[in-house]
This record gives structure tokens, C-alpha cells and sequence, in this order.
């Protein structure tokens, strides 16, 4: 269990469970925010998220965080084997105070170039609802947001500062992501990234 201080009345208590499961809460101030972040520290499994006062804490399951771990693997041999040149930032927190937005992807990367903020952040969805996280992101200024939902991917690429849903990858357009589905739902992670190499490969 791990117990944090929300606010100076309110001690939240985190149960760590193989369930995914959330909890929201609004009228959070930005310092606020940033207090329970640094409550939490560098190396929680807590996935958090704010938009303009609203505080949304989330635990990720085991299916969620293997799921995650197969894009993240599969996508980097892809970008080795393309030689594309990208930082991988992992679930690192994103925030801008001016924007009242923050968030920690499960996966994140810069393309070609390192910035500050990543061109791609990767999204994967077990339970519906809570905070708008498409809005997070374009205050951001996330270029692309993939939502990996029953076994397929939903891209979403910022266009005229909103997101428009796509068939395929902007940043990546060579990238067949319906393929790429049939990989990441292999039970053997072995298996899978052995096979996908070899796809990569004639492709």
C-alpha cells in the first residue's frame, strides 16, 4: 500500500493489485499537483494525470503494463531495423503549468530529433472513462497520441491545434499499425519480436 498526502486534510491510500483502477478528483491546484507528484516519487507505478484542477490517479493492471511492454519492444525494433533515429522516454511526466496540463504516457518518444516535448505518446486503455486525455495532450503539443484499445491501435494526429483520427501514422507513415496489432497480442513475447524482425526484414 502506499499512502500519499493529496491535500493537508485528505491522506490517499493506494491498494497495488493486479486491477486496473482509478480515482479522480477535482479542485486540485497546480502546486498541489506538483507536491503529489514529488510525494510520489521517481520510481512509482502510478500512472497520474491533470487537467485544469482535475487530478486523475490511475493503476495500471498486469495485462496493461504487458501489453505496454510488447508496443514498446516491437515499435523500437522497427525503429532500429528502419534506422530511424528516436529517444525513448518511457512513461516520464509531462507537464506545462501555463497549460494546466500534465501527463505520464505509458510510452513516449521523440522522432528524428530530441525535444522537450515527445512527438508520439502511446496510450493503452483497459477501463473507459475519466479525465480527457486527447485535450492533455493538445495543450502539450503532443504532435501524434496512439490509443491501443481491444487488440488495435486509434491514431490521433494534432492538426490546426485538434487531433483528427487517421488511418495511419503521420510520424511514421511506412508503419503498418493493423500488422503491427497482430504482434503485440502474441502470448510469447520471444516469439513475437523474433517474428516481427523477420517481417521487418522483407518489408
Amino acid at each position: 500500500m502506499t499512502s500519499v498526502l493529496l491535500n493537508d486534510s485528505f491522506p490517499l491510500q493506494l491498494e497495488k493489485d493486479d486491477s486496473e483502477e482509478k480515482f479522480i478528483t477535482s479542485g486540485v491546484t497546480w502546486q498541489v499537483y506538483e507536491s503529489f507528484l514529488t510525494s510520489l516519487g521517481n520510481h512509482s507505478s502510478y500512472r497520474v494525470a491533470y487537467l485544469s484542477k482535475t487530478l486523475e490517479i490511475m493503476s495500471p493492471s498486469r495485462s496493461h503494463e504487458l501489453d505496454k511492454k510488447a508496443i514498446a519492444r516491437l515499435l523500437e525494433a522497427y525503429l532500429e531495423e528502419k534506422r530511424i533515429r528516436f529517444w525513448g522516454l518511457g512513461s516520464t511526466t509531462l507537464k506545462r503549468e501555463d497549460k494546466q496540463a500534465g501527463k505520464e504516457p505509458d510510452e513516449c518518444y521523440c522522432i528524428a530529433t530530441d525535444k522537450d516535448i515527445p512527438d508520439l505518446a502511446i496510450e493503452v486503455v483497459y477501463t473507459s472513462g475519466g479525465i480527457d486525455t486527447l485535450e492533455i495532450y493538445r495543450r502539450l503539443g503532443v504532435l501524434e497520441v496512439w490509443f491501443w484499445q481491444d487488440r488495435q491501435f486509434r491514431i490521433y494526429c494534432l492538426q490546426d491545434d485538434s487531433y483528427q483520427q487517421t488511418s495511419q501514422s503521420q510520424l511514421l507513415p511506412n508503419l503498418d499499425l493493423s500488422l503491427l496489432a497482430q504482434y503485440v497480442i502474441i502470448d510469447d513475447p520471444l516469439q513475437a519480436i523474433t517474428q516481427w524482425r523477420k517481417q521487418i526484414e522483407v518489408n
